[in-house]
């Protein structure tokens, strides 16, 4: 097992927009309030760590628009569960849209390209050890 990352371990992908932030947000026994954090966000396409839950990791993903370049995880699935908005994940031929209240999971290997043509927050669970942009 890998260990966490450093409290302010960050990943910043500038030449895409991305703001990635590995740290986890919230410890055990606080309160998570989405819709105020997502309020709170000023960066097109953010991916924050809230908490850790044994192995894995919950993510909120806020994004205002654009998308997410093509990449798989080759040893861990990724779930997505859209808060509000419209999420769509493209997959080597076939597309899948994602309306408030929908999953979908992701399995490893399957590459994947996500992207949002209007503002949308939506939660990821996965194994702490998916590194986001892919392997």
């Amino acid at each position: 097992m890998t260990a966490p990352p450093p409290a302010e371990e960050s990943l910043m992908k500038d030449d895409r927009g991305y703001s990635i932030h590995l740290d986890e947000k919230y410890g055990p026994l606080k309160l998570i309030d989405v819709p105020e954090f997502a309020a709170r966000v000023q960066e097109e396409w953010l991916n924050q760590t809230l908490c850790r839950i044994n192995d894995c990791v919950a993510r909120v993903g806020v994004f205002k628009k654009g998308e997410f370049h093509w990449h798989r995880h080759d040893k861990e699935d990724e779930f997505f569960f859209v808060l509000s908005g419209k999420f769509t994940i493209e997959l080597e031929g076939s597309v899948v849209v994602l309306l408030p209240h929908q999953g979908f999971m992701v399995p490893r290997e399957v590459l994947h390209k996500t992207s949002v043509s209007e503002p949308t927050v939506i939660l990821m669970v996965e194994a702490a050890t998916v590194h986001p942009t892919g392997d």
